[in-house]
């Protein structure tokens, strides 16, 4: 998926052909989902602050949509256990461990002990494993072996992840490198090209095997010239056995089973209940993938989703993110459930409809462009439901199938997340992290006065234009194959770009989509400001840029900077001890956006991987250590949390007589509670997969 970001009632298991355990209707009433004023906040803890997001317009969807939304919703939440293994071969088993100890232990619960437990729980489960969800580093925790050790000893051990056979002493012996042991699993993904990167991340996609290795095996699989070229690697994990190199498949009877076996349990019920045919063929393709493994049933799914333009009720379920394998061959499981937003998806059709003339007007080279634009389709949705790698830091805009040739021939789906960028906006209003970072009143008021509009136009720009865009020249391999660990990061600028060299054309003023080119300047001011200062916020001292967006965006600000310098283009300015980066010419600025677009694009179309090394390595990776520490001094008296994300909602079913009258929707206030309640819930794998 391409992203743009800057979130204990016992199953009745399928196996027994029952459904999650529904509420009695006579219940419903007296359990508000909400209350009348809605909170927004949840918890706050290291560097995180976890909120809600409502879900307007649920009530309004007839009993088979709501049906529909709670069967994908099981569906997204059934996936949970894989995208913890997939992150890290222990992670399943220190999840449940902290889980058994923070809901179990009966010693002083008010202790220092237990508090740094209860956090480091508490950011294992947010991250969905025991590495940074943003840097990628291994979490330290607070709390020693030893301390541990006691605090299991007063935990009841019935709800410990042991081994048949194996005692408490040997967990944690097991366990201690994994979470104590800074130089063990040190870096989830690495991104170092000096170093063998798969060798030097924790991921659990491979197991034995060397870069190397991994390129020499898909390269004899590749073939360039396919009408249809196979995303080879996508589901599945690539050992080592017995000297030869083996594919382990996601699906159905292979790895990862028990959890995909009840991912399809609830597909097929959703396709029992589909809106129309267009819906059902693609739940019912996807089902279809889930048990034979086979990528060509992938791309079917991904074919017959992107045809399905109607529907109301919409999914993204499966192994889709590549961000998490160095190598961008293999697919982290996520799911977003999603309603449309009738009303919002008015603005964003309007860039779909004019795709056409946007490629044709983009100043990157003709033989890059594509002649026909095909089948983008634009909207707005309300997410009702985000499981996997899409949660608990959400996306904010998503554009989806990632292959190339499904985007060229059949289209693409693109979709900007409605009430997550409000819940975002909510949460942000009083923060004062923008103005601590603008110099000039003008500035100011242009953000007072556009920034609502300004970011959601920035959004819809990327998704439904930029990564739409363009096209690869024949004969050249995906980005992948040719521009490796850099493709995420081009990608990701390239899309950038698209939406900040159109934000500031008066075609938008003509199709009614802004006010003034003001709207434009305040995605401008937020580009070069967050670029060059405010997301430095979210780096440790000393360390380089590791994660594809935050590259992407000190390439594009840190790359026009430079280039601008000599006719001051942006200018740098020291006011009273403090640097602000102040844009003196737009145009000129739009100007060198376009040049920088045109090269990303060449890059990508020609597989140019020396250049794109070039450019992300000089622009995008090494940090102004100087700037980065009045950075952290500035925005430490603000107290804001450099990261946030969501607790779901819970989707609860309720039953009269053995069928579901009502679907309602519930917003849980207690992170650690939900947690526990999906330990218990959606717990399918086994600790060692």
């Amino acid at each position: 998926m391409h992203k743009f970001t800057a979130v204990s009632a016992a199953l009745l298991l399928a196996a027994c052909g029952r459904e999650q355990a529904p509420v009695d209707a006579t219940d419903a009433a007296n359990d508000p989902a909400t209350t009348p004023e809605f909170q927004i906040h949840v918890d706050r803890f290291a560097d995180i602050e976890v909120l809600r997001y409502e879900v307007p317009g649920f009530d309004e969807l007839s009993l088979q949509e709501k049906k529909l939304v709670y069967y994908l919703s099981q569906a997204a939440l059934s996936g949970r256990d894989i995208i913890f293994d997939q992150n890290y071969e222990h992670n399943l088993r220190i999840r449940k461990l902290l889980s058994a100890v923070v809901g179990t232990y009966s010693g002083d619960r008010n202790g220092e002990d237990f508090a740094g437990l209860l956090e480091y729980a508490k950011r294992v489960w947010y991250a969905n494993g025991i590495h940074h969800h943003y840097s990628m580093d291994k979490m330290r925790p607070d709390f020693t072996p030893d301390e541990l050790a006691a605090m299991v000893d007063q935990s009841d051990s019935s709800e410990l992840p042991l081994d048949e056979g194996q005692t408490v002493e040997e967990l944690l012996t097991l366990l201690q490198a994994p979470i104590f042991d800074p130089d063990t699993a040190a870096k989830k993904v690495s991104l170092d090209p000096e170093v063998d990167q798969v060798v030097n991340s924790a991921t659990n996609y491979y197991r034995g095997v060397t870069a190397a290795e991994v390129a020499s095996f898909y390269a004899a699989k590749e073939d360039a010239d396919a009408e249809r070229p196979v995303s080879w690697g996508l589901n599945s994990q690539l050992v080592k056995i017995d000297g030869k190199l083996v594919e382990r498949t996601w699906k159905v009877g292979g790895m990862y089973g028990p959890a995909i076996e009840q991912i399809v349990y609830w597909l097929e019920k959703a396709a029992r209940v589909a809106e129309n045919d267009l819906q059902k063929a693609w739940i019912e393709k996807l089902v279809k993938h889930y048990k034979s493994g086979d990528l060509k049933d992938y791309d079917d799914y991904n074919i017959a989703w992107v045809a399905d333009t109607d529907s109301r009720i919409d999914a993204v379920n499966g192994f889709t993110e590549v961000y998490g394998d160095p190598l961008a061959y293999r697919g982290s499981w996520e799911s977003v459930v999603s309603i449309r937003d009738l009303v919002a998806t008015r603005r964003i059709s309007t860039i779909g409809d004019n795709a056409q003339w946007f490629e044709d007007n983009s100043p990157i080279r003709d033989e890059h462009k594509k002649k026909s634009v095909v089948g983008i389709s634009a909207k707005v949705i309300t997410v009702v439901m985000e499981g996997g790698d899409a949660a608990h830091t959400s996306l904010i805009g998503i554009n989806l199938p990632n292959a190339n040739w499904i985007r060229k021939e059949h289209g693409s789906k693109s979709v900007t997340l409605g009430n997550i960028m409000a819940a975002f906006e909510v949460s942000s209003v009083a923060s004062g992290l923008h103005d601590e970072f603008t110099h000039t009143d003008e500035e100011k008021a242009r953000n007072a006065a556009y920034g609502a509009l300004a970011s959601l136009l920035d959004v819809d720009m990327h998704e439904v234009i930029g990564h739409a865009s363009g096209q690869i020249n024949p004969g050249v391999g995906t980005p992948k194959e040719t521009l490796k660990s850099y493709a995420s990061t081009l990608e990701e600028a390239r899309a950038d770009l698209v939406s900040l060299y159109f934000i500031m054309d008066p075609k938008l003023i003509e199709l009614g989509l802004m006010p003034s080119l003001d709207v434009g300047k305040v995605v401008y001011d937020i580009a070069i400001r967050n670029g060059l200062l405010m997301q430095l916020r979210r780096i440790k001292p000393g360390d380089d840029i590791e994660e594809a967006h935050m590259r992407n965006r000190q390439v594009i600000a840190g790359w026009a900077y430079e280039q601008g310098r000599e006719n001051n283009v942006i200018e740098k300015v020291e006011d009273d001890g403090k640097t602000y980066f102040v844009i003196r010419d737009y145009d000129r600025l739009r100007g060198l956006f376009g040049e920088l677009l045109q090269e990303i694009q060449r890059i990508k179309s020609e597989g140019d991987y020396e250049a794109g090394k070039a450019l992300v390595e000089t622009y995008g990776v090494k940090v102004d250590q100087a700037i980065h520490e009045e950075v952290l001094a500035r925005v430490e008296p603000l107290n804001i949390a450099p990261y946030k994300g969501f607790i779901q909602p819970r989707v609860v079913a309720v039953e009269e007589s053995g069928e579901i009258v009502n679907v309602r929707i519930e917003h849980p206030a207690d992170f650690v509670a939900h947690m526990l309640e999906f330990e218990k819930k959606y717990s399918f794998l086994p600790i060692s997969n």
